[in-house]
C-alpha cells in the first residue's frame, strides 16, 4: 500500500526573523506530505522577492483533497499582519499575528485538519513588551490543547528530554517533585513507543547536583525525589536507569545503549545536544494531544532576507513530524 500523505501546517513564526525565508527554501524541496504554510501572503512574496526564489502561492482550501507537495509553491492559509514587517525589524504590534498562527494550527491539529504541526521560531522578548506572559511554544501550545507538555530536543544519535523547561535555576528545584518526575517519566515513556516505535525505551536519567549528589553530601534531591520515582517506574516495567551524574552520562559508555537521556533542567542537557548537532536538531513537545515539532534556533534577526539562513533543522523538523505521524 502506498504510504499515507499527511497534512503538516508550518507556522511561519516571528515575521522580522528567517521564519519566512526558511518556509520559501522548504517550498523549493520536493516533500513527503502536503505542507499548509500559515503565514501573509504578501509578506511570502515579498520575502522570495528578497531572496530571489520563484515562488507561487495557492491559498488552502481546507474541503481539497491531500495531495503531495509541488516544488516551488506554498498551499498558505492565509493570516494577516496589523502592520507593514520590515526584515530584521522587530514590532510588538505584530506579534497577535504570530500568536493566531499558533493558535489556528493547534486547533487544527486537535480537529485533525492537520495530523501535526511545524513551528518556525518566535521572539519572545517582543511577546512579552506587549504585555502577556509569554514563556515560549511548549507552554503556549500546552495552554490551547490540554495534556502535559515535555520539552526533548534530537539530533542524529541523541534525544534529550526535560524534567523542567523554561525556569531560573534557583526555582529548578522546588519543581522537581516525585509527582512532576513521574509524570514526565512515564510521557516521555509513552511517546517515545506511540510515537517513535520504541518498544520499551532505555531512558538514562540525570541527578540534579553535580556527582548525583554523591550519596547526600552535594544535595538531597536524588535520595528523596529522584530515586523513589526511579524505583516505581523500574517496578512497573519502564526501562529506567540512573541517577547518573551528568557530566558523565553524555559519553559512549552511557550513549551507546540510550533511547533517550532526561535531564533536570534547560541548561543540563541542552547544551550537549546543541553542541553535537546544531542547526540539525529539532525540538519536539511531548506529552500533548497532538504532534509538535520546531526549530532548534531562534528568529536570526540579523539573516533575515539575506538568504544566509540554513534550512537544516526546518527539514529535520518536518521529517521528524512525518515519521512521529506515521508512528501514530
Amino acid at each position: 500500500m502506498p504510504k499515507k500523505i499527511h497534512r503538516i501546517a508550518l507556522t511561519s513564526g516571528e515575521p522580522a526573523g528567517i521564519g519566512p525565508d526558511l518556509c520559501i527554501q522548504l517550498a523549493q524541496n520536493q516533500l513527503d506530505c502536503q505542507l499548509i504554510t500559515l503565514a501573509d501572503p504578501e509578506l511570502l512574496a515579498q520575502r522570495a522577492a528578497l531572496l530571489n526564489l520563484p515562488l507561487s502561492i495557492k491559498i488552502f482550501n481546507p474541503e481539497s483533497e491531500i495531495v503531495g507537495h509541488t516544488p516551488g509553491e506554498l498551499v498558505v492559509l492565509p493570516c494577516y499582519l496589523p502592520e507593514q514587517c520590515i526584515a530584521g525589524q522587530l514590532n510588538k504590534n505584530n506579534s497577535s499575528y504570530v500568536l493566531k498562527m499558533i493558535e489556528i494550527a493547534s486547533k487544527g491539529c486537535l480537529s485533525q485538519l492537520f495530523s501535526a504541526m511545524v513551528t518556525a521560531p518566535v521572539h519572545k522578548g517582543i511577546i512579552n513588551d506587549t504585555g502577556l506572559e509569554f514563556t515560549g511554544h511548549t507552554e503556549y501550545i500546552a495552554d490551547i490543547t490540554g495534556g502535559h507538555p515535555v520539552m526533548m530536543l534530537a539530533t542524529e544519535g541523541l534525544r534529550v528530554a526535560l524534567a523542567t523547561t523554561h525556569l531560573p535555576l534557583s526555582k529548578v528545584s522546588a519543581a522537581i517533585t516525585q509527582s512532576s518526575l513521574n509524570t514526565v517519566i512515564e510521557l516521555l515513556n509513552n511517546d517515545l513507543q506511540s510515537r517513535f516505535g520504541l518498544k520499551n525505551p532505555n531512558i538514562l536519567v540525570c541527578g540534579l547536583n553535580p556527582h548525583a549528589g554523591e550519596d547526600g553530601h552535594l544535595g538531597h534531591e536524588e535520595i528523596e525525589t529522584i530515586n523513589p520515582v526511579l524505583d516505581r517506574c523500574k517496578k512497573s516495567g519502564m526501562n529506567v536507569q540512573g541517577p547518573f551524574p551528568a557530566d558523565t552520562v553524555f559519553t559512549e559508555k552511557y550513549l551507546k545503549d540510550a533511547d533517550a537521556v532526561l535531564a533536570m533542567y534547560h541548561d543540563q542537557g541542552l547544551p550537549v545536544l546543541k553542541y553535537k548537532g546544531f542547526g540539525n536538531a529539532v525540538n519536539i513537545t511531548l506529552g500533548l494531544p497532538i504532534i509538535r515539532t520546531s526549530v532548534d534556533h531562534g528568529t536570526a534577526l540579523d539573516l533575515a532576507a539575506t538568504g544566509k539562513a540554513n534550512v537544516n533543522s526546518l527539514v529535520f523538523a518536518l521529517q521528524t513530524a512525518i515519521e512521529m505521524a506515521n508512528n501514530s
